[in-house]
């Protein structure tokens, strides 16, 4: 799952995976979505692509300037928003391409670590809000233990391999206890991360994923960030808790208006 601003690197970061993972004798780091399904057409109105000629990471459309996602995405200096996007190959209609006008990491971010791996970008000129063009609310608490909540994103398909789908794939997947989470990766869990998806393996995010949202009851819970493989036994993706984040998101949001 990977970084941010300077976008010469976020091609590269996010190209390989939709999620930043460490190194692991299956080494696939990065997050796609992994047993997981075809979106229904436009239902995530606001998932977005960054695009820097391709796809490279996801992302949340958070009001009509701007969005959210991981800092590790940030890669190369410019770089486009799509929105309305379903089939990321085939215009289709519903479509709106926007310039980033500034991207900004969060202070914190330690792409070592992985730590506070979150990112605003501006946009360029206000979205134009549709039914297949929206908004996603910011979380008003952190969501429970068990949750069960969706992720989506265009990454990798496959646990080994490559299978880049064309439509935008979904994922229901609950929320794992923060013990679950340290014991699949001891000492490299920080408060500002947690774990969801399935301790058996099987369905997970990938390649691709990365910056794209973990929503849970309506409310944008989680930012794809990293792992150890895809949908690797025991190794759940780890997302960026974005309710740590609601007043660094609303304060830089007004220091940037």
């Amino acid at each position: 799952y990977n970084s941010i601003f300077n976008i010469a690197n976020l091609l590269f970061a996010c190209s390989i995976s939709s999620q930043v993972a460490f190194p692991s004798d299956d080494d696939d780091d990065d997050d796609k979505i992994v047993g997981g399904y075809t979106c229904e057409k436009n239902s995530l109105s606001y998932q977005v692509s960054l695009n820097v000629g391709y796809h490279i990471c996801g992302g949340s459309l958070i009001n009509r300037k701007w969005v959210l996602s991981a800092a590790h995405c940030y890669r190369f200096q410019h770089f486009q928003v799509r929105l309305g996007e379903n089939d990321i190959r085939v215009p289709e209609g519903n479509e709106q391409f926007i310039h980033a006008a500034k991207v900004i990491l969060h202070p914190g971010f330690n792409r070592k670590t992985m730590d506070n791996d979150i990112m605003l970008i501006k946009l360029k000129t206000p979205a134009i809000l549709s039914r297949q063009v929206a908004p996603i609310a910011l979380p008003h608490s952190c969501a429970s233990t068990g949750t069960r909540c969706l992720i989506s994103g265009w990454g990798n398909t496959l646990s080994h391999g490559v299978d880049y789908p064309n439509l935008l794939q979904c994922l229901s997947a609950p929320l794992l206890s923060d013990a679950e989470c340290q014991a699949s990766y001891p000492r490299r869990v920080t408060k500002n991360m947690v774990c969801a998806g399935f301790l058996e393996g099987r369905k997970d995010t990938c390649q691709g994923d990365s910056g794209g949202p973990l929503v849970c009851n309506g409310e944008l819970q989680g930012i794809v960030s990293w792992g150890s493989g895809c949908a690797v036994k025991n190794k759940p993706g780890v997302y960026t808790k974005v309710c740590n984040y609601v007043d660094w998101i609303k304060e830089t949001i007004v220091a940037n208006s």
